[in-house]
């Protein structure tokens, strides 16, 4: 049940004097307006039924101070209860006492849901929009990597792992194990062919699923019908013996994923939206460890945008160079940053330039096309082939370099898209655009900042849902961070300008004085 009696000061609140009035957790409580969160989470909780609750608001500042300061659940209520300022931000009087460990895990896996805490995100942005802290239009996106929290297995031990669970959840529901059954499980780490342990291991994992269930028992046993449910689902999936899908039996969600060709890593990836010029994140999606970067772009563009946010340039690298992308910054006349990606615009413009007035390409030597033809081949993208000049080919002193074989006239194939590409090509060579691209280097700042002083570089728990909810906390921390990092830069400047016009006004007046 969700309390509704407003909270009363007692009289050792007047310890609360001492927290300066520069101080984060201040500056923070002044700027932003949390009491939308009990609104928000209101439906969550029960209006008649049960104890009165914890306040959400609370709760939610809670969590704030876990992540701002890397904590756990325990530690973050040991640190409450031993410093003034956090008790002041959380909003409780020195001598009441705080909520369990275990309610701060409950609030944060049973109330808070990934629409909500998306919410959250988008309120403080749209505070911070109307009260003219964010000023400017540009919006980063890019994805950056979290480790899982386990390591990973090959297919052959996670195998062994399923058989001996089966035999384990048998054994406790049954009270033995079928006789019927091998208990024995190949040692794969005698067999020198990695295949083959893999064959090996899946026949004999097969065998024992087929045991059980043909076993008269087995429709009185469901905690053992979940685990052979749980072991057939897995053998059953291509990846898995790929070695693409599950690795591990504790987080069954993460997966490995690849920083470059060779760097790979076993987790999750957390693409996010971010303002480059104040660093505040405005969205954030978080995906298995294979996930492509830009798959969810449009999900975090459009919650950027509901969040009150007016984009006019978008800053990504060339993994966001691709054709939905490019359509949607398009179609909203957002200028686009992005760096020419060499695996979707496969032309050399260094030797061929493009007229979109004419549709026409131009080779080095000036000559150009005269007419194109749409091809398409089965299972592959319609392709425009471009005709030059026969007559000019012909007495083109490069005729050798360009013309091969029996043809006597230069052909040149492009994509559909190559003409619409060759203008983001020419653009991105131009001065503006590599000035303007530097900004993008703040998303990579921000990664640093939340793997090394927030604990994103590893998963504090397991699955994607708590993976989710780790990365959207940690953004809120960050966010709230640099919002009083900015504020307080605000103050400062307008009390220096302040100290200034002071001086001149004083130096004014005793002129003024002088004169008469």
């Amino acid at each position: 049940m969700l309390k509704t009696t407003p909270k009363q000061l007692s009289l050792y609140s007047v310890l609360y004097d001492k927290i300066p009035e520069n101080h984060i957790l201040k500056v923070i409580n002044k700027t932003v307006d949390f009491s939308f969160v009990n609104k928000l989470l209101e439906d969550s909780y029960s209006k008649k039924i049960g104890r009165p609750e914890k306040e959400p608001e609370m709760m939610a500042k809670l969590l704030i101070l876990q992540y701002l300061y890397n904590l756990s659940d325990v530690r973050v209520i040991e640190e409450v209860s031993l410093n003034l300022a956090y008790m002041w931000f959380v909003g409780i009087n020195p001598d009441e006492e705080l909520p369990d460990a275990s309610l701060l895990a409950k609030f944060r896996t049973q109330r808070l849901k990934d629409t909500s805490m998306d919410d959250i995100i988008q309120e403080v942005v749209h505070q911070c929009i109307e009260k003219g802290i964010i000023k400017s239009h540009g919006l980063s996106i890019d994805a950056t990597h979290t480790a899982a929290n386990t390591t990973k297995k090959v297919p052959e031990r996670i195998m062994k792992h399923l058989a001996k669970k089966i035999f384990k959840t048998l054994d406790r529901e049954n009270g033995k194990i079928l006789s019927e059954m091998d208990t024995n499980i190949p040692d794969y780490k005698a067999m020198e062919n990695h295949e083959e342990a893999k064959t090996v291991m899946k026949t004999y994992l097969e065998e024992v699923i087929a045991k059980v269930q043909e076993s008269n028992e087995f429709s009185d046993m469901p905690c053992t019908q979940d685990a052979i449910t749980e072991a057939t689902n897995i053998i059953s999936d291509e990846k898995f013996i790929l070695q693409k899908g599950i690795r591990s039996l504790i987080d069954q969600d993460a997966r490995v994923g690849y920083k470059s060709k060779t760097d790979s890593f076993f987790g999750y990836k957390v693409e996010f939206a971010m303002i480059p010029e104040e660093r505040i994140i405005t969205a954030i999606e978080v995906s298995d460890g294979a996930y492509v970067d830009g798959s969810k772009f449009e999900d975090l563009y459009k919650r950027t945008k509901t969040s009150g946010f007016d984009i006019k340039e978008f800053y990504g690298d060339k993994g966001y160079f691709r054709k939905p992308i490019l359509d949607i910054l398009k179609e909203d006349q957002v200028e686009t940053i992005i760096p020419v990606s060499a695996s979707v615009y496969k032309l050399d413009d260094s030797k061929f330039s493009y007229n979109k007035d004419s549709d026409q390409w131009f080779c080095e030597r000036g000559n150009y096309t005269i007419s194109k033809k749409c091809r398409r081949q089965k299972n592959k993208a319609a392709m425009l082939t471009y005709t030059f000049d026969k007559k000019v080919c012909i007495n083109c002193p490069n005729i050798n370099q360009c013309i091969n074989g029996k043809s006597k006239v230069k052909q040149l194939s492009v994509g559909i898209n190559a003409g619409e590409y060759y203008e983001y090509s020419q653009r991105s060579k131009t001065a503006e655009f590599q000035e303007k691209y530097k900004k993008r280097a703040s998303h990579e700042w921000k990664n640093g900042e939340m793997k090394r002083f927030h604990g994103l570089d590893r998963a504090r728990g397991y699955g994607l849902r708590s993976m989710t909810i780790q990365a959207k906390l940690t953004v809120l921390a960050v966010n709230l961070k640099r919002i009083a990092s900015l504020v307080s830069s605000y103050f400062a400047c307008f009390k220096q300008s302040f100290f200034w016009i002071n001086i001149f006004l004083r130096n004014f007046r005793c002129e003024l004085s002088r004169s008469a």
